[in-house]
């Protein structure tokens, strides 16, 4: 399926050089964000304690909510709307070595402070959960008899968990690089697989340093939408790398600069169609999937729409600095040989 085809090929890799120099500058930059201003990470990471309440009679006022709760001076605390306007999930910082039940008064604190704001007492109510079991959990009530706050879901992430977690995220995010690279070996040639590490690290770090120089928070959804977009990079790579090899085998007489421009312009219209669908869900996720998904759609945003550009100024121009060749991926046969056929004796 294609919306148009291109009739003459576009010389990209004319310009090679030149864009090559401006990724350099963007990675460069964003290698210097993450050492001076380093990653915003989310409580997963540092460990801590999330609340979620809901406002029962009006929407939340963040500021008001945010006030309240900087009040207590337990550090660097995030309030911020989820779901619904009503509801409210705040995150404090781990404090020191603090142990579960230390932690966990502090939510105490912070949901009085919270009830409190609402003109309300906190008290204990019992209420039946999902499996049918008798729970106690605190409530907040005015002197009307009226609950304007109640207490969602409260989770404690210990410092221990969040390091654990942020190793792991490291050992993924190299064990899909080390992945990447003995596939595209195997199916391609080393030229393509560094090519395509190159550009997929490319991606990825422009990403990070995209979240660094704005402090946005980075959290595991984050860290999954960077991994989603080293398998959507490196799916691209691998289309314009699959059409290098066919117009090596199919066109003999055209140098290795013109059969990249004929691949990378022979894929444009499959391009647009891809990665315009993928980006009008992820467009839509930022925004109308509320704080939960912003900053996952925000870091998909960036990943897809860079990820175009390395798979062809990047990739592909790498390629071809390293010197990748017809003879590298066709092998040739003296059987059959008829020199006036520019197609005869290849095969791949």
């Amino acid at each position: 399926m294609e919306f148009f085809r291109i009739r003459r090929d576009i010389p990209f890799m004319r310009h090679a050089l030149v864009f090559n120099i401006i990724s350099f500058l963007t990675f460069a930059a964003a290698v210097f964000f993450l050492a001076t201003r380093g990653l915003h990470l989310s409580i997963e990471f540092t460990g801590g304690t999330v609340l979620e309440v809901e406002y029962t009679q009006h929407a939340a006022n963040l500021e008001k909510t945010r006030a309240a709760i900087e009040a207590l001076n337990l550090g660097e605390v995030q309030v911020q709307t989820f779901g619904t306007s009503k509801d409210v999930m705040v995150r404090l910082p781990v404090r020191g070595d603090a142990k579960p039940a230390e932690q966990s008064a502090l939510s105490a604190r912070a949901f009085a402070a919270l009830c409190a704001a609402e003109a309300g007492t906190v008290g204990a109510k019992t209420i039946k959960s999902p499996q049918g079991e008798e729970v106690n959990r605190p409530s907040c009530t005015r002197a009307d008899g009226v609950e304007p706050l109640k207490l969602s879901r409260t989770e404690f992430v210990g410092p221990a968990v969040g390091s654990e977690l942020a190793s792991d995220g490291a050992k993924a995010l190299a064990f899909v690089v080390i992945g990447i690279m003995l596939y595209l070996a195997f199916r391609f040639e080393w030229k393509f697989s560094v090519a395509a590490i190159i550009a997929n690290l490319h991606d990825v770090i422009i990403i990070l340093g995209f979240f660094a120089f704005f402090q946005w928070e980075f959290s595991l959804a984050v860290l999954a939408a960077v991994l989603a977009i080293l398998g959507y990079s490196v799916n691209e790579s691998v289309v314009i790398f699959d059409r290098i090899r066919e117009a090596f085998r199919k066109y003999r007489k055209l140098n290795t600069q013109q059969v990249i421009d004929h691949a990378i312009t022979s894929t444009i219209s499959r391009t647009i169609i891809t990665h315009g669908s993928t980006q009008m869900m992820v467009l839509s996720m930022l925004l109308f999937g509320g704080p939960t998904l912003h900053y996952f759609a925000v870091a998909l945003t960036i990943g897809i729409l860079f990820g175009i550009y390395s798979s062809v100024f990047v990739a592909a121009a790498i390629a071809m600095w390293l010197g990748v060749k017809r003879e590298d991926l066709v092998k040739f046969t003296a059987k059959d040989h008829d020199p006036n056929d520019p197609n005869a004796g290849a095969v791949v």
